[in-house]
């Protein structure tokens, strides 16, 4: 093909590289060019295409910086000394080659796509780019490196320390509920954090996708990247996208884990024997104060008889409970099983899956004696069927079809099953035997309600419950080539619908028996036993446990019941002009989501995207967004965004490469720069709340009697209903706003053995929607004030990654990487009241800052306690070995205003991941650590308190005699203020965790490979969660799912994965 070409850009471009070139020789002390008289040799260097390539670099070998490099045309020409024999050719992309010019004066080259470095082909929004032209911050993992995530069930647990700028954070173990809170670059907003998830395309929950039908993973982090998505990706974008077939013979997997599971830390108690004396320590500490708490002192002798009971009857009414051993089992097991099938013809291509997932529970089986079991559970089935076929030359047709069904089981006393764990944060191991020899669960006679519930009996006969979610997901794609009209043209075409059914409470209801369960609590006083029942509800005999309880259909849960259709058309345009290659993206969707009976949500977008690249050297992208959003009045409802981004291949310049720095295969710098819209006002759940849908608009309700007492007998009975404005409206709220910007540095060296990139990224979220409830508006205004766009957050951090993949012997190879992350955020304005202190307001402070009493030290002697500055609240209870409170306002008075920042907030703001690997023909080994600082998390393990013998191994306790000790002592019968506790309960959230270790052997070429019929075998041992260095009580990353939680897991895995 014939090249068109300006004249003025070589005359320009060579004029550039002389004036850099003058530079650097001046700058090296001016070192002597190389020139040499000889023979000629002259030639032409195209691609596989035969389209002549520019800016080939043609060295002699061995004679580093003597060389020259290849026109518009292709062409080059170069004098030789007599000694050169060979000359090394290099491109971008392309494999080095190295020719033999001996006899020779003419070279015709053909270069060959490089598939070591740039081979990976990088998900996009709505498309596909080589790694080499992404000018966005996006990052990727594959299914190589899912597989190797220790048996997890979750997608978003394998993705822990396998992206960076990905910051996971677990809440509970409990099997079917293990997705952890997924943080893209930190928090830039109070309106909800999470990122939008698609699933081929269409927002969708990753736990509906099984791991080994996934193809690949890209997180989209910067505006270049995720402007095209509009509204829904100002907080990042997550990309899964499914395997598919290919065309040929028909390929078996079959993948299989067993696992065996076991709690990784929980809160360290005290036994009976330790606690009780902890507690008369306690109480020698409170005599002056109350002197009658002497009562409850105990002696050594019978302390002793908690650890050293003599006989059953003193194990019974002695109790020392490890709540721990009696609730949990040493492990319980897990397994995992998927076989899919893939392969086509030209015409139709296939790939079909199915996934089955158990996990087990890691709670111990309780014979209740009622008649059914109990325990916690999760089973889901997968399927997949991606289908492609070719309908002609230019159309093709995807369907996919993907469905799952997954039930967990629990107790059906869902409003309070978290009584079930509550035991290891703060049942006393001496109130009561969990369950006695006679058949009859503990409790505490003296004051059941407040010394808390017998989690043995929460879980045993509450009911089995069983939540099943129902999901069906049907895609159709129709893609046309449009090349007849102008090569590169494409158009296609989709059509989704997604349902999803929730059932709760099937199974056995045991909540509303009419008898209460048969109790028992034995006094260690005088070894009294005192039941709650002695009588047969109905016949008056004696006590018999009728099992009244009922089975249940199951009800629709309308809130987590779902249905959402979108559809979109899309035309693509990609073409190579000579030395220029240009990208034309253009997308109109639209779609309706709705829950339950709530009138559907309509979000409409069109975007587009541009994109240029010149030489694999110069690349230039320019994207946009027109949005809709119902949240808005008709003048702000469609709004435009923008975003752009550059990117420089500084190692393709002519200048770099006369430098024959051969060790250098990539240098890249990026720069983007844009703007995304967001109108989220809550989580998925709170989207359908009214307050938070037309927020323009008046609300009004009704509700409430007017006062005019017309019985005379009750002044609110009335005949008349109060109408009355609930929330005001605000027509002039519009879009909130996330201003991103993005440098960064891409790099790759020694022939790929070192990778990586550097990012720097800002962003500045601007009319932040801030809910009336939270504005600086008096209580007495009445109804609830408007929505508004008064918040401000700016974010900032960086990304630092570097990979390496090396063979360093024959068949030996080391590989890994380390990630890390710190982004932290720092709010602007959120309507703070005008005369709030500083330190009060939010402003200049992150989204979520801890707050707490502030201490510094202790009060050692009634001297240092006198001096010391008074309490507003229980003065007189303070006593030495309390913490001396700082009274930050300095008003002479500690209280509530004395509340302080403290750390950080709930959100880590440093991540790290080091993977290590090695690899020796067919063994394969691997370890992977991933840690987090600057995090703060506040646990409340409040110790004794006057009714339960409850006490935390939180170190050293303060006394006359150890006035550094690590903690103060806890109160028993004295009441302390809430400003005593100062941060005791405040932890440094920071940890160290080894997340993944494997062993492997792959079998592929050996003779019984062959007789069985077998492809590839990978037998493995790997591991989850193994190992945790951290000073939180328990082993878990936020409190956001409560004070207490089922236990998180460590995992040890069994596993093969076969190909037929």
């Amino acid at each position: 093909m014939k090249k068109t070409k300006s004249r003025l850009w070589p005359l320009f471009n060579q004029w550039v590289s002389l004036k850099l070139l003058a530079f650097l020789v001046i700058w090296s002390g001016g070192a002597c060019l190389y020139a040499q008289s000889g023979r000629l040799v002259q030639g032409t260097v195209v691609d596989s295409k035969q389209e002549p390539l520019y800016g080939v670099t043609i060295l002699v070998k061995d004679k580093p910086g003597v060389g020259v490099i290849t026109d518009f045309d292709g062409r080059f020409s170069i004098n030789l000394a007599p000694e050169d024999n060979e000359l090394v050719i290099s491109f971008l992309g392309m494999t080095t080659q190295t020719v033999n010019v001996v006899g020779k004066s003419t070279l015709s080259i053909v270069m060959v796509e490089d598939s070591k470095i740039f081979d990976e082909v990088v998900v996009v929004g709505f498309g596909q780019q080589r790694k080499e032209s992404v000018v966005g911050a996006i990052s990727q993992t594959t299914a190589k490196v899912l597989e190797r995530t220790g048996g997890v069930s979750s997608l978003g647990q394998a993705l822990t320390g396998n992206l960076p700028g990905v910051v996971t954070m677990t809440t509970t173990g409990r099997p079917g509920e293990e997705d952890p809170e997924i943080v893209i670059r930190g928090v830039s907003t109070w309106n909800g954090g999470d990122p939008l998830v698609l699933v081929d395309g269409i927002e969708r929950p990753m736990n509906s996708v099984d791991i080994n039908s996934v193809a690949n993973i890209s997180v989209l982090k910067d505006a270049s990247a995720t402007a095209v998505f509009g509204v829904r990706g100002a907080n990042g974008v997550i990309l899964v996208t499914t395997k598919r077939g290919e065309e040929g013979r028909a390929n078996i997997d079959v993948n299989y884990t067993s696992t065996f599971k076991t709690y990784s830390k929980l809160p360290p108690l005290m036994d009976s024997y330790d606690a009780l004396l902890v507690r008369n320590q306690v109480i020698e500490h409170e005599l002056p104060y109350k002197p009658d708490v002497w009562s409850y002192y105990l002696p050594y002798e019978r302390i002793h008889k908690y650890r050293y009971p003599a006989n059953q009857q003193e194990y019974e009414r002695y109790p020392n409970v490890d709540w721990i051993d009696e609730l949990l089992r040493d492990y319980a097991t897990s397994h995992n099983a998927n076989i899919n099938v893939s392969g086509g013809t030209k015409f139709a291509k296939y790939y079909v899956s199915l996934d089955y997932t158990h996990e087990g529970d890691l709670y111990k089986d309780v014979n209740n004696n009622r008649g059914y079991e109990t325990g916690f559970g999760y089973d889901r089935i997968n399927v997949r069927s991606n289908l492609d076929f070719a309908l002609t030359k230019t159309t093709t047709f995807k369907l996919n079809l993907s469905g799952s069904h997954g039930v967990k089981q629990g107790t059906n006393y869902n409003q309070y099953e978290n009584l079930a764990w509550s035991a290891f944060y703060g049942i006393a191991p001496d109130a009561f035997r969990p369950k006695y020899s006679d058949g009859s669960f503990g409790y505490y006679q003296p004051n059941p309600t407040q010394a808390s519930t017998n989690s043995m009996m929460d879980v045993s006969v509450n009911g089995h419950g069983f939540t099943s979610e129902e999901r069906l997901n049907t895609d159709f794609v129709l893609e046309q080539d449009l090349g007849f009209i102008t090569k590169g043209l494409k158009a296609h075409a989709r059509l989704a619908f997604d349902n999803s059914f929730n059932e709760v409470n099937r199974g056995v209801d045991d909540t509303n028996d009419w008898e209460d369960n048969p109790q028992m609590w034995i006094d260690p006083e005088d070894g009294s036993v005192y039941r709650n029942t002695d009588q047969d509800g109905n016949y008056k005999f004696d006590f018999k446990n009728n099992n009244a309880w009922m089975t249940g259909a199951g009800t629709v849960d309308i809130g987590q019941t779902y249905r959402r259709m979108n559809y979109s058309g899309q035309i693509d345009y990609n073409r190579t002009f000579g030395s220029h290659t240009v990208g034309v993206m253009g997308n109109v969707s639209r779609e309706e989501y709705s829950r339950g009976s709530n009138l559907p949500i309509y979000r409409e977008n069109w975007v587009f995207r541009t994109t240029y690249d010149y030489l694999k050297r110069y690349m230039l992208e320019y994207n946009g967004a027109y949005n809709g959003s119902e949240k808005f009045a008709p003048e702000n409802r469609f709004v435009f965004f923008q975003s752009g981004a550059l990117g420089w291949m500084f190692s393709e310049e002519p200048l770099f490469k006369k430098l024959n720095a051969n060790w250098v295969d990539m240098l890249k710098f990026r720069l983007s720069y844009g703007q995304i819209g967001d109108d989220r006002t809550g989580n998925p759940l709170q989207e359908f709340f009214p307050e938070n849908r037309w927020l323009y608009i008046d609300r009004w309700a009704s509700g409430g009697r007017f006062r005019q007492g017309l019985n005379g007998v009750n002044g609110s009975d009335g005949p008349y209903d109060w109408y009355y404005e609930a929330n005001i409206g605000n027509p002039s709220i519009q879009w909130e706003v996330s201003t991103k910007l993005d440098i960064a540095l891409d790099y790759a060296f020694f022939n790929g053995a070192l990778a990586g990139s550097l990012d720097y990224f800002t962003e500045n979220r601007t009319n932040i929607l801030l809910a009336g409830r939270d504005r600086a508006i008096p209580s007495y205004f009445g109804a609830t004030p408007p929505r508004t766009n008064m918040g401000e957050v700016d974010t900032k951090g960086y990304e630092l990654e570097l990979r390496w993949n090396k063979p360093i012997a024959y068949d030996w190879r080391l590989w890994g990487n380390v990630f890390y992350t710190h982004a932290s955020n720092k709010i602007i304005e959120r309507d703070d009241p005008e005369l709030l202190p500083e330190y009060q307001k939010q402003a200049n402070k992150a989204i979520n800052q801890a707050r707490t009493y502030v201490d510094y030290g202790y009060f050692n002697t009634w001297d240092e306690l006198y001096a010391s500055t008074a309490h507003d609240a229980l003065d007189a209870e303070r006593m030495p070995g309390n913490y001396i409170i700082l009274d930050y306002d300095a008003d002479g008075v500690i209280t509530s205003f004395d509340q302080v920042p403290y750390g950080f907030s709930n959100v880590p703001q440093n991540t790290i991941n080091f993977q290590f690997g090695l690899d020796y023909k067919g063994f394969s080994g691997f370890v992977q650590f991933y840690g987090a600082s600057n995090v703060t998390r506040s646990v409340g393990l409040q110790g004794l308190g006057g009714v339960r013998n409850t006490v935390f191994d939180e170190g050293s306790y303060w006394s006359k005699d150890n006035v550094n000790a690590d903690v103060p002592l806890p109160r028993w019968q004295v009441q302390a203020s809430d400003y005593t506790n100062g941060t005791r309960f405040m932890f440094d959230g920071s940890y160290l965790r080894l997340k993944y270790a494997e062993i492997s052997y792959t079998f592929s070429k050996e003779p019984f490979m062959q007789r069985l019929g077998l492809t590839s075998l990978k037998l493995f041992v790997n591991g989850n969660n193994l190992y945790l260095w951290t000073e939180m009580p328990d082993d878990r990353e936020t409190n956001t799912g409560g004070w207490s939680a089922y236990p998180t897991q460590k995992r040890y895995n069994l596993g093969l994965r076969l190909s037929l």
